[in-house]
Formats: C-alpha cells, sequence, structure tokens
C-alpha cells in the first residue's frame, strides 16, 4: 500500500461553499448515503469534511473512531464523508461500495461521491483518510491526522488529535497550529490525470 501525506492545505482557507452546491445542483456529486446535504445549511457550527472511501485499510482502521465522533459530536458539529477516488480503476469505491460501509458502521452523516473530484482539487485532498475542520465561520482550523494510531501499531485509535482541535473549537478556543499531517493511501486520480501536488 503506498503511503501518502495530507498536502496540509494552509490554514484559514475558506470551504468552496459556492463550489459544492453547484457541484450538488450539476450531480457531479452525488449523495451516496446518509442525510441530505442543504448547503445552505452549513455555518453556524464547525464543519468536519472526511475524504474517505471503501477500500483503503487506513479507513477502515479508523471506521470505529469515525462512527464514535458521530456519536460524541453529531449535534454540535456537521460530519461530511466524501470520496474521490475514481471508479475507473477502483470500482469498489463507487456508490454500492460506500453505502455498504456507511450502513456497517451506521454512519447518518452525508457521504458523497466526488465523481469529477473537484472537492479533492479545491481542498487539495491527497490521501483517504484526510480530514479537514471548518470553524463555524467556515474557514479550515485543523487538517491533518485524527491521532498516532495506523493499521498495525500499537498507537490506540482514540482520535485524540483531531478532538483537541474539535474540543477547542466548541469552547471558543483557538486550534494549536502545530498539526501532523495525516497519512494513507493516496486517492486514486483517472490514469494521467494526477494533480502536480499530489505526485
Amino acid at each position: 500500500m503506498a503511503l501518502t501525506p495530507s498536502t496540509m492545505l494552509p490554514l484559514g482557507t475558506p470551504l468552496p461553499l459556492t463550489e459544492l452546491a453547484e457541484a450538488l445542483t450539476s450531480g457531479s456529486i452525488e449523495l451516496v448515503a446518509g442525510a441530505p446535504l442543504e448547503p445552505a445549511a452549513l455555518g453556524g457550527q464547525p464543519l468536519l469534511v472526511l475524504f474517505l472511501c471503501a477500500h483503503c485499510p487506513f479507513v477502515k482502521h479508523i471506521e470505529p473512531e469515525l462512527s464514535r465522533l458521530q456519536a460524541d459530536y453529531g449535534g454540535r458539529l456537521q460530519l461530511i464523508g466524501i470520496s474521490s477516488n475514481s471508479t475507473l480503476t477502483h470500482p469498489q469505491d463507487g456508490p454500492a461500495g460506500l453505502q455498504a460501509q456507511a450502513q456497517r458502521n451506521g454512519w447518518t452523516f452525508p457521504y458523497l461521491l466526488d465523481q469529477e473530484q473537484q472537492l479533492a482539487h479545491s481542498l487539495r485532498a491527497a490521501c483517504t483518510p484526510d480530514p479537514f475542520l471548518f470553524d463555524a465561520d467556515l474557514r479550515l482550523a485543523y487538517r491533518g491526522q485524527l491521532d498516532g494510531s495506523r493499521p498495525g501499531n500499537a498507537v490506540p485509535l482514540d482520535g485524540r488529535d483531531l478532538r483537541a482541535a474539535i474540543e477547542a473549537l466548541l469552547a471558543g478556543r483557538p486550534v494549536a497550529p502545530e498539526q501532523t499531517a495525516s497519512i494513507g493511501c493516496n486517492i486514486k486520480w483517472p490514469p494521467g490525470q494526477e494533480p502536480a501536488w499530489a505526485r
């Protein structure tokens, strides 16, 4: 498996909300599981955008913690899952695979298929998992790992890094700027279409 770090998009970057709304309207981003997503309702509380997929061993490893995050913060934090993997090369990350994954884990948050990889490009998402936490004004406050746990290591899967950032936002405190990149499988681009920053 390829070990790919997140690109660490600059803190303060705004969520591409207009692009998200247009992509949903055009159908290039499809809701495949969970609750409907209304872009107009975003904002007012922190937003956690998670680049995921169905097949990646790094994502499979953190699935239990994502379910706990939903249970612990679901009323105070909007979660959105996004799969941007090319289904040409990885059909297991298509709608059926994502629906099964969400159902298996009890995820009720919106889970989107970024068919044209627009959001992956906008946020320079590089790996799965790749979390992006936005504050209530939809400015990037945290990007990086959930915690130091990886498949096969002995570090507890508890989401401590991401949870510390969430707790800071909910308490009205600044999020510590020292953040560690997420590590996972690279996002799967169509052959010959990998962006320069993801190489």
